[in-house]
């Protein structure tokens, strides 16, 4: 089954496990051989992944996690600390948003703003998150003699997206946190680095009305979406040792899309 990256019997947490990107990269360990923890809020959706896992005898557990909750976050890790005594491979995947403009003005008059409520949940999530499982797992990652840490950021990041002041700062934190972490934890062997996926076929994306399909295949030089796979395969070549000396870095894996607008 293993496909030769030289990840088998690693162990990896996959934030975000049950769909989309998130389930692609757990599956995508799976192939190489990993046991994989699937970390997602999404209870049906993480005991499927589950399931499909232990179908292909891969050594896998699914928690219920709130990435955003310190002590649930602390909890889990223990437990797969317990369970297989040790962590290679932290994949910060976990991710939401809650779009809305900073303020729309209409016909002479504010119709609405981003809410704080909006705001807080984004970064709550997808920065606090990140920060908050990398600080737990990494005393771990630090006694076993190394890790890799890899979490997702966005093209976003880069160029900003209109309605997505949340999101957008969120994965651009991401990146400044993956440049602070690879040069304080380098000296212990770990590894840092982000990926940044451009307009990937998520569900999410996949309800999107045609129109708006057709526009970001347009800007796409590669002339069309992404597949959440695509996004994995980086995931697990960062994660390998054939990526050893890639470190506090942020691959861009978006088709060209940045390039394109």
């Amino acid at each position: 089954m293993a496909q030769g990256y030289g990840l088998q019997g690693k162990v990896v947490i996959v934030t975000g496990g049950a769909a989309g990107i998130g389930r692609a990269t757990a599956m995508r360990f799976a192939v190489e051989g990993a046991r994989v923890a699937i970390w997602d809020m999404n209870a049906e959706g993480g005991a499927a992944v589950l399931a499909e896992l232990k179908s292909m005898n891969i050594e896998a557990i699914f928690q219920q996690v709130n990435v955003a909750e310190t002590e649930a976050v602390e909890k889990a890790v223990a437990e797969v600390i317990g369970t297989w005594g040790r962590v290679d491979v932290l994949v910060n995947n976990a991710g939401i948003t809650r779009d809305g403009q900073l303020v729309k003005y209409k016909d002479g008059a504010v119709a609405g703003t981003m809410s704080d409520a909006s705001f807080d949940a984004v970064i709550g999530v997808n920065l606090k998150g990140v920060f908050v499982t990398t600080r737990a797992v990494v005393p771990y990652m630090i006694k076993q003699g190394g890790g890799v840490v890899l979490s997702a950021s966005s093209v976003v990041a880069a160029y900003g997206n209109f309605g997505q002041t949340n999101y957008a700062a969120t994965k651009a934190g991401l990146i400044a946190m993956t440049k602070t972490w690879a040069r304080e934890l380098g000296k212990y062997g770990i590894r840092v680095n982000a990926v940044a996926p451009g307009f990937t076929m998520t569900d999410m994306v996949a309800a999107m009305p045609e129109k708006v399909l057709e526009g970001m295949v347009a800007h796409t030089p590669m002339g069309r979406i992404g597949a959440p796979e695509d996004i994995a395969n980086a995931y697990a070549w960062l994660a390998s040792d054939q990526a050893s000396f890639v470190h506090g870095t942020t691959l861009c894996v978006d088709g060209g899309i940045v390039l394109g607008t």
